[in-house]
């Protein structure tokens, strides 16, 4: 039975197999483009600034961040 806050369930439980974290897996699968999982507009994480990366840490909620740095930072939103 689907989950009222899981959008696309079939997406959800297919990154959950693949290792994705329960709110990384939610994100996507709530996304309006989950079905074509598109990516990669905004480029690697090496190419972006330190704030730019430390902005998307912030975004998705990363703990410790302030005290990271720029290779951490992208290390920590890899793999959450």
């Amino acid at each position: 039975m689907p989950r009222p806050q899981i959008k696309d369930e079939k997406t959800y439980q297919a990154l959950r197999r693949e290792g994705a974290g329960k709110e990384k897996a939610a994100r996507i699968a709530n996304s309006p483009t989950s079905s074509s999982r598109k990516g990669g507009k905004r480029g690697k994480y090496e190419d972006q600034s330190k704030s730019d990366v430390y902005e998307e840490a912030k975004k998705v909620g990363v703990k410790g961040r302030s005290s990271m740095s720029k290779d951490e930072l992208i290390k920590a939103l890899r793999n959450r």
